[in-house]
């Protein structure tokens, strides 16, 4: 149970900001005793992989915190956030950790891909919910909301990879949280349609 949620806060972290899950998977791994990574996943605690994934999170950080720019940066991360998803989340549910002592039980019966394949669903979910809420925020601020929205993704996928890994239970609480935000704001797109086709049918009839 607990390298499932493990695995999932790191994958709906990769959602959100593709390479601050890997970066600090790898570097746990790599300077503290609090992940073990099994075999097949040692690689991220490399020290050039690591050194590779900092390059590319600094880039991230300043292209989605720009109007405009943050829009073609989710385009084309798009294919990049759920295959960090897929890696972290296959990283994460086969890693022995301080709460998980047992990481092989989980998929013990199914192939290395399974758990891959969940967590680039996973990331794939929170990015597409991101990539629709940001425009949104884009033009209710002007674009000043960007920097904001984007500051805070980052925070709240720093926080995700951390908890995922020393204290996976409180990943539910992000699961619940996640669904009630995607209740309203699809509520509000709803919403928000509806106003401009009235706004639109107002027009038409002056």
């Amino acid at each position: 149970m607990f390298e499932l949620l493990t695995g999932t806060g790191l994958a709906a972290s990769a959602g959100l900001n593709a390479y601050i899950p890997l970066l600090v998977t790898g570097l746990l791994a790599r300077y503290t005793s609090v992940i073990d990574l099994p075999a097949g996943w040692q690689w991220l605690g490399n020290g050039w992989m690591l050194a590779i994934l900092a390059a590319l999170l600094a880039v991230e950080l300043v292209a989605d915190k720009v109007p405009v720019v943050d829009h073609v940066n989710d385009v084309v991360q798009t294919a990049v956030r759920p295959t960090a998803g897929g890696l972290a989340f296959g990283a994460g549910s086969a890693s022995g950790t301080v709460t998980v002592s047992d990481p092989d039980s989980l998929f013990a019966s199914t192939g290395q891909w399974v758990p891959v394949l969940v967590g680039a669903l996973i990331a794939l979910g929170v990015h597409l919910l991101k990539s629709a809420a940001r425009p949104v925020i884009n033009a209710t601020t002007a674009g000043f909301g960007a920097p904001v929205a984007s500051t805070a993704e980052d925070a709240t996928s720093v926080l995700m990879s951390l908890v995922a890994i020393i204290l996976p239970v409180l990943v539910l609480a992000f699961v619940v949280g996640f669904v009630f935000f995607l209740i309203w704001f699809l509520r509000r797109r709803a919403e928000r349609r509806r106003e401009r086709a009235a706004a639109r049918a107002a027009g038409y009839r002056v």
